[in-house]
């Protein structure tokens, strides 16, 4: 089993930046990749991006590529998501999601690719 813990979502404006962080715990030794998702009010959890654990390659979506920033500190199990020029509809409930059974580059979009997912973490963005 593993567990993720997210933190750092907050209120912010427009333009501003968070970072979030998710820490993994319990059998992080399987960890081939980890990723975040967000689902905005009414709408499906969508992709945001991944990191494969082994290596460090990054998938980003399209709506924050050159905006977020997805790092990893193997040491710790932890994964962080650096947002930067925040926009009002990248408000959501950010989920950070581990996948310890199988990984390829092109399922890391899909949240059947991850067995694992954190309780997610509201970020609010006003404009």
């Amino acid at each position: 089993q593993v567990q993720l813990v997210e933190s750092g979502g907050g209120l912010v404006q427009a333009g501003g930046s968070l970072r979030l962080s998710c820490a993994a715990s319990g059998r992080t030794f399987s960890v081939l990749a980890m990723a975040w998702f967000r689902q905005a009010p009414g709408k499906e959890r969508a992709f945001v991006v991944a990191i494969r654990w082994s290596g460090g390659t990054t998938y980003y979506s399209d709506s924050v590529k050159g905006r977020f920033t997805i790092s990893r500190d193997n040491a710790k199990n932890t994964v962080y998501l650096q947002m930067n020029s925040l926009k009002a509809e990248d408000t959501a409930v950010y989920y950070c999601a581990l996948s310890s059974s199988s990984f390829s580059s092109s399922l890391a979009h899909l949240s059947t690719t991850y067995n694992y997912w954190g309780q997610g973490t509201q970020v609010t963005v006003s404009s």
